[in-house]
């Protein structure tokens, strides 16, 4: 009895040594450029581990927030001494059916470009990162 005690004080002692997996979240904040006044936060997830990822939207006049699907990304040269173009399309999927899709173009931590659409209507709508809005994984975008 008195060594499984003493084995069971020594796993206890030796867990944290174990490998977790770190999740990083990113946040950022999106506001229509077609006029109309459409918000969204735009979630990305990555697992360092596992190498896992994904996204999710949630749009301010919601609570609830949409899962995406990761598709592709397009590495485009911009310029030969340039940063590349990284051109990353997310699928998304509302109540198990797929209804449209994102797509994102960054250069390095810079957004150039977001556009939603919609597959049912056909409909594109143009988004711009809102850069001086402060959005953290507890608090999100405070519309």
């Amino acid at each position: 009895m008195k060594t499984a005690s003493m084995f069971f004080v020594a796993l206890l002692c030796l867990s944290p040594l174990a490998a977790h997996s770190e999740v990083s979240t990113r946040v950022s904040c999106f506001r229509s450029l077609d006029g109309k006044n459409i918000n969204f936060e735009f979630r990305t997830y990555f697992d360092t581990v596992t190498k896992w990822g994904g996204a999710g939207v949630r749009y301010s006049k919601s609570k609830k927030a949409i899962p995406l699907v990761y598709r592709n990304t397009e590495d485009e040269v911009m310029t030969e001494e340039g940063p590349h173009q990284f051109t990353t399309t997310w699928v998304e999927v509302s109540d198990g059916v797929v209804t449209g899709e994102y797509e994102m173009a960054t250069q390095g931590a810079r957004v150039n470009s977001m556009y939603y659409r919609n597959y049912k209507s056909g409909k594109q709508y143009s988004f711009d990162q809102d850069i001086t809005m402060e959005a953290t994984p507890e608090t999100g975008c405070r519309w």
